[in-house]
């Protein structure tokens, strides 16, 4: 029977995620009803996933410009100069819906899919980091939770160790609006010549188009495309949905487009992600304005009586579409015999501007490409600002009257800031031999390039405190990425970001993703550290409510030598101990504020930017020229718990006074005399946070230096085997660092194979 035999009708279109006046368009841009196959590529291409359309208007505002910036948004990865002739490949994604209904194919398959982002650009990929968010592990709601944590984590650990790439940093946090809605993102980078980068336009009409890799299947049939549009409800049964990944196939895929493109036999290459043959191909076509002809009964298959639109949209993993001049088109099968992938020429390209479907001759479906990919409608946000709370405070945990002592072993062993060692274990993070700083030595991951110079990368979210305030959130959260790279004595030369949100139709999500949007722009142009690349995953709902407003930040950086990067640990008894930058800590939305169940505030500090940015620099310089012993960005927990994580690193303790200059950023000077402490005063002081402050170390000489470019504050000497700090000469903690150390690990024990 022909696809068009029977026509769909608008109560299908609805159901496949199309509203009314979509598919009016549709019709009016087809000059008639659509047929199944037709209809199934438009709903997919004009998803919220592929088409951005809530989205698109405010991405178009952020910086994408600069001096580093080889390749920007638009391709499959964006790419920065990392020197010497190579270029960084890098982007971040999400799998978050799939993961929420299969976490360990969600994740696994997360993973495998920006790898091919990576090397679909011509890169070679050398290095994943993966944002995780789940549920409170001791919740209500604690079983699902270990079970998607368990699931996601297994998923990235199978694909990345079995691939071969390193997972070498990133960060996992427990709350509880990401019980129903856990978020999966995984970064990437690779590294490639410059002249060996591919675009993913498809040109040349006449030119055959080559599907190669794995054979297409049912499984995923409406997968990322369909999840990532909707929200999730507690009866939902998505898991055929989900694609199931094969990293030894992946692997194969990998060498195999590599070498077809060393061998230059290739005019554009795309990866087969999200609606499969369905976006790879219009996407080609649209970004190189031609068209292109499918020819389905060349496809291979692993899957008898598939029908047209199945084999159109499937999202069968560990594949790729490639443009090949006719000449070329044995010896790409050949390429692709040696690595023992399927390779079958597929289609052709054509000057018509039309995406056409045909098998064995006859004409399925006819859509004009700039209808399908350039066409779907762009949104306008209608975004309010709440006026009530939208989050329910978290159980607590830790009394209100808990000793200084008690809360920093309390926030030392809750699952927020104890030591993500368990889960790291599970990864592989230095094949390839080219890590220098992995998890737990270094606020950032540093990878050697091979003149001596090296890459740090980061990644970073705090979705509590953008709930608090998006824009000033968000803005934080960038701040504390190009921290972690000034700490290793990294130049940050581009930024990726995953922006997860809930339902974006709803006034308050909204708001808080135009204010995100915001920040994050006035970050960037701050730090010069512009939009390479990145990921919008919306709908993020459950039966419960939204998940907190969540953008994930990666940024990669260059240090001209790998030998000198930063540490974290205490490593030398004498040195100073210093806080540098414009640090202004508040307890509302911090770590030490969720054990004790306070509502968020509404609204944080406001940053100053251009002291920030300044001493960034400062710190990132020192690092450099060995005059700072470590670094350590003040994060979750405050000034204590870095002071913590510094000596656990280093297995030296250190002697802490905070004097009346600390109680300046408070606005709350103590008297002459005992100290005069305001409501809360003293726990902001110890664990109050905030962004732009860099805890270091070093020898007095470097710290004096250090001062005279920026803002430091000298607040002890390293030494000794306990953690003391005074405040206004009064001793509020004094553990010794084996006490610190076994509340530090004991936090997520048990809950990793």
């Amino acid at each position: 029977m022909s696809a068009a035999a029977t026509l769909p009708s608008l109560t299908d279109a609805i159901a496949l995620g199309l509203t009314d006046s979509e598919y009016e368009l549709i019709c009016e841009k087809q000059g008639a009803p659509p047929n199944i196959l037709e209809l199934a590529m438009y709903s997919l291409l004009w998803s919220e996933h592929c088409a951005y359309k809530h989205s698109k208007k405010l991405l178009r505002t952020l910086p994408t410009e600069g001096p580093h910036v080889v390749m920007g948004p638009g391709e499959n990865a964006g790419a920065v100069d990392a020197g010497h002739g190579l270029v960084c490949a890098f982007k971040v994604e999400s799998h978050n819906h799939p993961s929420a209904v299969e976490p360990f194919q969600g994740a696994a398959t997360g993973v495998g899919g920006i790898l091919r982002d990576i090397f679909a650009i011509g890169a070679r990929p050398v290095a994943v980091l993966d944002s995780l968010r789940f549920g409170e592990l001791g919740g209500p709601g604690s079983a699902r939770s270990r079970y998607l944590l368990d699931g996601a984590v297994s998923g990235i650990g199978h694909y990345g160790n079995s691939i071969g790439v390193p997972t070498v940093g990133g960060e996992v946090y427990f709350e509880g609006p990401y019980e129903q809605n856990c978020l999966v993102n995984a970064m990437a980078l690779g590294l490639a010549p410059r002249e060996a980068l591919v675009r993913s336009a498809a040109a040349g009409p006449g030119n055959a188009v080559v599907l190669f890799g794995a054979s297409t299947g049912r499984d995923g049939i409406g997968g990322a495309s369909v999840l990532a549009s909707a929200e999730l409800g507690e009866d939902d049964d998505k898991r055929p949905t989900v694609q199931v990944g094969d990293p030894f196939e992946e692997k194969k895929l990998l060498e195999c487009s590599l070498e077809l493109l060393e061998l230059g036999l290739l005019v554009a290459l795309q990866d087969l992600g999200a609606a499969g043959l369905t976006s790879s191909a219009s996407e080609m076509a649209s970004k190189g304005e031609v068209g292109i002809d499918i020819d389905i009964a060349a496809v291979p298959l692993r899957e008898a009586d598939m029908e047209p639109f199945e084999v159109m949209v499937s999202e069968s993993q560990e594949r790729m579409l490639c443009v090949v001049e006719p000449r070329n088109v044995d010896a790409v099968l050949e390429v692709c015999e040696k690595w023992e992938v399927n390779g079958a020429a597929i289609g052709a390209v054509t000057d018509t501007g039309r995406m056409r479907v045909l098998r064995d001759g006859e004409l399925l479906g006819d859509m004009s490409v700039r209808a399908l990919v350039d066409d779907c409608p762009l949104y306008d946000l209608d975004p309010v600002k709440p006026t009530a709370a939208l989050y329910p405070p978290p159980a607590a945990t830790l009394s209100a009257d808990a000793s200084p002592q008690e809360s920093l072993l309390a926030l030392l062993a809750s699952s927020n800031i104890a030591s993500r060692r368990p889960l790291f274990e599970q990864y592989d993070s230095i094949v390839g031999s080219r890590t220098i700083r992995r998890p737990e030595q270094a606020d950032a991951a540093v990878l050697a390039l091979p003149d001596g110079s090296a890459l740090a990368v980061s990644i970073d979210g705090n979705g509590r405190r953008v709930a608090a305030d998006p824009r000033n959130g968000t803005i934080a959260t960038v701040l504390e990425c190009a921290a972690n790279l000034a700490c290793v004595g990294a130049e940050p030369l581009g930024t990726t970001n995953n922006l997860n949100f809930g339902n974006p139709e709803k006034p308050h999500i909204a708001w808080q993703l135009t204010e995100a949007v915001a920040g994050l722009g006035e970050a960037c142009r701050a730090l010069a550290a512009p939009i390479v690349g990145g990921n919008v995953s919306l709908y993020n709902e459950g039966a419960t409510g939204p998940i907190y407003p969540t953008p994930v930040i990666g940024m990669v950086g260059r240090l001209p030598d790998g030998r000198r990067a930063g540490r974290l640990g205490f490593l030398n008894a004498g040195d100073g101990l210093a806080l540098v930058g414009p640090f202004a800590p508040s307890q509302p939305a911090s770590e030490l504020a969720k054990l004790r169940g306070h509502v968020l505030p509404d609204g944080l500090p406001p940053v100053n930017l251009p002291d920030a940015v300044a001493a960034l620099a400062a710190v990132r310089e020192a690092v450099r020229s060995g005059a700072l012993s470590s670094a350590h960005d003040v994060a979750e927990g405050g000034i204590a718990v870095a002071l913590a994580e510094c000596a656990l690193a280093g297995r030296l303790g250190a002697t802490v006074t905070l004097g009346d200059g600390w109680w300046e950023a408070l606005g709350a000077p103590g008297e002459d005399g005992a100290p005069n402490w305001p409501e809360g005063a003293r726990d902001a002081a110890l664990f109050g946070e905030g962004p732009a402050g860099i805890l270091v170390s070093g020898p007095e000489a470097g710290l004096r230096s250090l001062a005279a470019q920026t803002h430091v504050r000298l607040i002890g000497h390293v030494g000794g085997e306990c953690l003391r700090i005074a405040l206004d000469g009064q001793d509020l903690i004094d553990a010794s660092v084996e006490e610190l150390a076994e509340a530090h690990a004991g936090g997520l024990k048990g809950y990793f194979a």
